[in-house]
């Protein structure tokens, strides 16, 4: 397993019940969510950027809500219901108990509201 397959392992994977509408979560490139009938399907992506939505040494813990909030708070404004959430990180190194807070409080944060977290695809280290 790549190391950027590991640290998905590691921290993202496993740690939430699927959804029954998710039929594929954290695969090799992409979800497949099941949508109800009749439903339309509202998709919001706010990429955060160090140095310019939140300072370099900034607590994980609220990056993960403002990740978390900024969409939420996106798909409320169109009167969308929010299901499923897709993520994408890029650090500048590995950086594990930087995750691990960040982890810690995005995933207790997802769950309180019923999301079911799709993808963590790609975790770029540059």
């Amino acid at each position: 397993m790549s190391g950027e397959f590991s640290l998905i392992d590691k921290y993202f994977a496993h740690k939430q019940q699927q959804r029954k509408d998710v039929v594929l979560a954290q695969g090799d490139d992409c979800a497949i969510v099941a949508p109800p009938a009749d439903s339309h399907i509202a998709i919001s992506t706010d990429t955060l950027v160090s140095g310019t939505h939140f300072l370099s040494d900034a607590d994980p813990a609220w990056i993960a809500h403002k990740a978390l909030a900024s969409n939420i708070s996106d798909l409320a404004a169109m009167g969308a219901s929010p299901a499923w959430v897709s993520m994408g990180i890029s650090l500048p190194e590995v950086n594990e108990p930087w995750l691990e807070r960040f982890c810690s409080a995005f995933f207790p944060l997802r769950i309180t509201t019923v999301y079911s977290l799709l993808v963590v695809i790609p975790l770029r280290v540059h």
